[in-house]
């Protein structure tokens, strides 16, 4: 195979989310292992509402649907918002409907990490469980290890992403990816 091609898509509006700092860290891995790499942030995906009846889309919208196109490895990052992923998220997400006629489509022979964020771990493990359905929905392959971050800061008052046991979870998920990829 060629460079392979990961793409992040996830965040918030807030800028330097933690679930952004995660999709980038993620992402640096994938970069010092010979990957291209493309994050679409919460800028990339505030889109118009998803609606499959309408075949107009915006600029943004297309270009989503031909990055998710010509990506090899996926990681979809969420904050967890009350228990759920959140609506930009999902929002997001509803646009790999247009891959439907595709050779190739939706999510199909993908695979995709999943992070999820939140202030506490019951949100982060809810979050992850439905990132993970949805992935599965979408025919992708998520990876065994979903990395789930309490976003809290610990009582050293460090960010918590940077954490080593966060850092190596976030390894791990590329380089399952990479051996799906090498199979």
């Amino acid at each position: 195979m060629s460079q392979a091609h990961f793409v992040a898509i996830g965040g918030t509006t807030r800028s330097g989310s933690s679930t952004e700092r995660a999709l980038a860290a993620a992402l640096g891995f994938a970069e010092a292992r010979g990957a291209k790499i493309t994050l679409l942030g919460a800028e990339a995906i505030a889109l118009p509402h998803y609606a499959p009846e309408k075949p107009d889309r915006s600029d943004e919208a297309r270009h989503l649907v031909a990055t998710i196109r010509s990506a090899d490895a996926i990681i979809i990052g969420s904050p967890g918002y009350h228990g759920a992923i959140s609506g930009l998220v999902k929002n997001a997400l509803d646009y790999v409907e247009d891959t439907s006629r595709d050779n190739r489509c939706y999510l199909s022979g993908i695979p995709v990490g999943c992070l999820a964020t939140a202030a506490g771990w019951q949100a982060a493990v809810a979050t992850m469980t439905q990132l993970r359905t949805i992935v599965h929905a979408l025919r992708g392959w998520p990876t065994p290890i979903g990395v789930a971050i309490n976003s809290i800061p610990g009582p050293d008052g460090g960010d918590p992403v940077a954490a080593e046991a966060v850092q190596s979870q976030l390894s791990l998920m590329i380089n399952q990816q990479f051996e799906f990829l090498r199979a």
